[in-house]
């Protein structure tokens, strides 16, 4: 027995998904009125509930749980079959979901996605920030961008975009009467910005010279989440900052701050794309991958 409309389907996967009915209509375009009648009338239609409502929760009953057992893989399947009548098309279509952290939207996807969807008019793209780690499948993204160390092993990965270089860097005022650190172990003597990841974890700060490599958990009074205001810190003399030196090109070239280390700090591949070994590769990712390729080879 199949439901008079297979968008109820469409919407009983996404709210299992993401247990949520408001970010289940964020990610179909609908509101979360047309979320919950669509949920209601496939239960009135089972004559099943298939979802544990509370004011503040949403989880899949043990009917709801077999549901989604037994249908996602076949709507996976559906959406196989659907992306093959693309090759018949001119053109790469459909919408293409990709979950980032912020700093690699900031970095790479935001400067990208202009020239994207310009040349690909028939594609629609989401891109959902998150620097918390997230389930691509599971929360219905094709792909995902972060860097190397953050892709799960049974992922492909695909580096896109040109590689990093880290700039460790302070403000003329913090090191005004300061000895600035020679080598990596003397930013133990100093007042640094920390990272914190969403995680909790603590970013620790890497070097590299002459087949020598540092890995340091740095002291400092002050954490952040957010680079940009790691940056702000470090123009405004709170201490020492670790950043993509992107970030701060400007600022050096302005003097509001010193870049410290710089033989210290090589490059690193960059950011990753990542998608599911196993799962087809629809006809709007091959042609974000192959587009991001090219530009980040020139």
């Amino acid at each position: 027995m199949l439901p008079d409309n297979l968008s109820h389907l469409a919407a009983f996967a996404a709210v299992a998904r993401h247990c949520s009915f408001r970010r289940a209509g964020e990610e179909l375009g609908l509101s979360t009125s047309a979320v919950s009648y669509a949920i209601r009338s496939l239960e009135e239609r089972l004559g099943v509930n298939l979802f544990n409502r509370t004011t503040r929760s949403v989880a899949l009953t043990d009917a709801g749980q077999r549901l989604a057992e037994r249908m996602l893989p076949v709507l996976h399947d559906l959406g196989d079959a659907l992306e093959e009548m693309n090759q018949f098309r001119g053109s790469a279509s459909g919408t293409l979901r990709i979950n980032t952290s912020r700093a690699a939207s900031y970095l790479l996807l935001m400067p990208f996605a202009a020239r994207f969807l310009a040349a690909y008019p028939d594609i629609r793209l989401e891109i959902g920030e998150d620097d918390n780690f997230v389930d691509i499948v599971a929360s219905g993204f094709d792909a995902g961008v972060r860097l190397l160390e953050a892709v799960p092993e049974d992922m492909v990965a695909v580096q896109i975009g040109p590689r990093l270089r880290v700039a460790v860097v302070a403000s003329p005022a913090y090191l005004q009467g300061r000895e600035p650190p020679r080598h990596p172990n003397d930013l133990m003597q100093h007042e640094c910005v920390r990272y914190r990841f969403a995680s909790g974890r603590f970013y620790k700060w890497e070097f590299e010279k002459d087949g020598v490599a540092i890995e340091l958990d740095v002291a400092g009074r002050i954490s952040l989440s957010d680079v940009h205001a790691e940056v702000r810190a470090a123009v405004d003399g709170i201490g020492i900052g670790s950043v993509p030196e992107t970030y701060v090109t400007e600022l050096l070239a302005a003097g509001k701050l010193v870049r410290l280390l710089e033989d210290w700090c090589p490059s690193i591949p960059g950011f990753m794309l990542y998608y599911p070994r196993q799962r087809r590769v629809s006809s709007a990712l091959r042609a974000f991958i192959d587009m991001a390729k090219v530009e980040g080879e020139a």
